[in-house]
């Protein structure tokens, strides 16, 4: 079942640039899972590829803007009204007492059921450490809001069953960069076997309901208004890609193949795109 989990956060001492990475959100987040199951900690930091969890970066509450086709200093990325920008640069240091938000989306039921105990036994005095500062945990949404459009849940067969079988358009946000790896290169270019395949894998690894491989030939990208971003991290930068995309179901796609394409377009909130979703690249919702 994937699980969308808004971590809520304060922090009683300020936040460095520096510490804002998806490296140290990453570290940050395998010290949660260690407090609650070691073992697992240690294989979650030791896994190289496929990981069953994606992470976004820092939000301060407050500062998310709605727009079109605009980004500003702070590098975040504007959209339609009612769309979900998100801020994945900071130049300054976020202030202390600042109350932010941290994305966490699980698509694994097992991961989901062993970091239970920190769900039921959290302690919002505990501090949690990023880099030099100290966090505190507030209080962790997991279900629909009115107010945090992030938080949700659904088992996959009801993702499937609720997934339209007539809607032929596929529109998606990308709300952090997204990239991909073609070859021994990544590219930051969100092509239909870019967005789709990382979709599908994710979606074929994760759900108890297989779908073709050959599925996504009925796609065409009819819409994009896209530009490239760069993340920084300690190695350099990453590219990657931000904005809007559209995607058409073309041919003779039988309801089935459309309902199947709905569903992964759904889906796409919990998997994220392309690659280091779990250092907040790749973050997509459908609008």
């Amino acid at each position: 079942m994937p699980h969308s989990l808004v971590l809520n956060l304060l922090p009683t001492s300020p936040i460095s640039p520096g510490y804002l990475t998806g490296k140290h959100l990453h570290a940050l987040f395998l010290t949660l899972v260690s407090s609650v199951d070691q073992k697992l900690g240690d294989r979650l930091h030791e896994q190289q590829k496929e990981k069953a969890f994606t992470l976004s970066p820092l939000q301060m509450v407050g500062k998310r803007e709605e727009g079109r086709g605009k980004r500003n200093p702070s590098g975040t990325w504007h959209l339609a009204p009612g769309t979900c920008s998100l801020q994945y640069h900071h130049s300054q240091p976020i202030p202390a007492e600042t109350p932010c938000w941290w994305r966490v989306s699980l698509l694994d039921d097992s991961l989901f059921s062993h970091l239970t105990p920190l769900w039921l036994n959290l302690n919002p005095s505990q501090p949690w450490h990023l880099g030099s500062a100290n966090l505190q945990i507030t209080s962790i949404l997991g279900t629909a809001q009115s107010t945090q459009p992030w938080a949700n849940f659904s088992p996959y067969a009801q993702l499937y069953e609720q997934a339209s079988d007539t809607i032929r358009q596929l529109s998606f946000t990308l709300c952090t960069p997204a990239t991909f790896r073609q070859g021994k290169y990544d590219s930051a270019l969100p092509t239909r076997d870019c967005v789709f395949n990382s979709l599908l894998s994710r979606w074929n690894r994760y759900s108890d309901r297989p779908f073709s491989e050959t599925l996504i030939e009925y796609l065409f990208p009819s819409f994009f208004d896209i530009r490239t971003e760069l993340v920084n991290h300690p190695e350099g930068k990453w590219a990657g890609c931000v904005g809007t995309i559209t995607f058409r179901i073309l041919g003779d796609a039988d309801a089935i193949a459309i309902k199947q394409l709905n569903t992964l377009a759904d889906f796409a909130m919990y998997s994220g795109i392309g690659r280091k979703t779990p250092m907040g690249m790749g973050i997509i919702r459908r609008i």
